[in-house]
């Protein structure tokens, strides 16, 4: 079975800062990890390979830093790593995003499964996963808690809902968004961090892929950020104290005084 993951480098969330003049995420001098949710695609990834064999691809979109969350993921078990790095891909929203990475993935040639983390932590859109299986006309599930069963033609999982789950049994090829709930990712072992270190990262450009030029990027993106904004603290805040009773009672009369 041929596996594809989708995973995304970010910025770690505690270093995260906007940058006022372009509108986007600062992220010079600001540490990057793997996309959490992206692992926990990984590990469900990896241990249905185990389950029925076959190989398992990382792909992502980024500057050429983002090789790093690639050779991590196959220090975690994945066979390879795909970078689609151009900086004609600058800028792009979910969108464009879903429209190169649906490229790329042709590309590489056909998947029996993709898997994608339900959302990326400095976006937090969930948009990209659903979109890359309508541009690849696939039928897909997204908020997947647990997996079933899965076969070589079929997959059958639970997709999380407000009031419990569905069970939702679908064919192959098919594409799947995970939540955390699905595994618990395995730490990388020695053996895999070796063959990280000498893995050959695959490279692919817009040129590469036959993109649209139009249909990439900045320019490609019909959504764009026009202004970004930290809420501005305020200082007429209020402490209670007490038991709950009693920050009940000083909570209403707060109240009181403001009608």
């Amino acid at each position: 079975m041929k596996l594809l993951v989708c995973i995304k480098q970010v910025p770690d969330a505690k270093d995260v800062r906007l940058d006022p003049v372009t509108n986007t995420l600062a992220r010079e001098g600001v540490d990057s990890i793997m996309n959490p949710y992206d692992r926990h695609a990984l590990e469900e990834a990896v241990a249905i390979r185990e389950q029925l064999g076959g190989m398992v691809s990382v792909i992502t979109m980024g500057p050429p830093q983002a090789e790093a969350v690639l050779r991590e993921a196959i220090a975690c078990g994945a066979d390879e790593g795909v970078l689609v790095s151009d900086r004609a891909f600058a800028g792009a929203d979910t969108w464009a995003t879903a429209y190169t990475l649906a490229f790329a993935a042709q590309a590489l040639g056909a998947f029996d499964l993709i898997l994608c983390g339900k959302q990326a932590i400095d976006g937090d859109t969930a948009q990209v996963g659903p979109g890359l299986a309508c541009r690849l006309q696939i039928p897909y599930v997204t908020c997947v808690q647990k997996t079933r069963h899965v076969s070589r033609d079929a997959i059958e999982v639970e997709r999380m809902m407000d009031d419990g789950y569905d069970v939702v049994r679908l064919p192959l090829p098919a594409l799947l968004t995970v939540v955390k709930d699905i595994n618990e990712p395995r730490v990388a072992s020695l053996k895999g961090k070796m063959k990280a270190k000498k893995a050959t990262i695959r490279q692919l450009s817009a040129a590469d892929i036959g993109a649209d030029p139009l249909c990439i990027g900045l320019t490609g993106s019909p959504t764009q950020v026009v202004r970004v904004f930290s809420p501005e603290a305020r200082g007429d805040r209020m402490m209670f104290s007490g038991n709950v009773q009693q920050q009940v009672e000083q909570l209403v009369a707060c109240l009181k005084n403001h009608l």
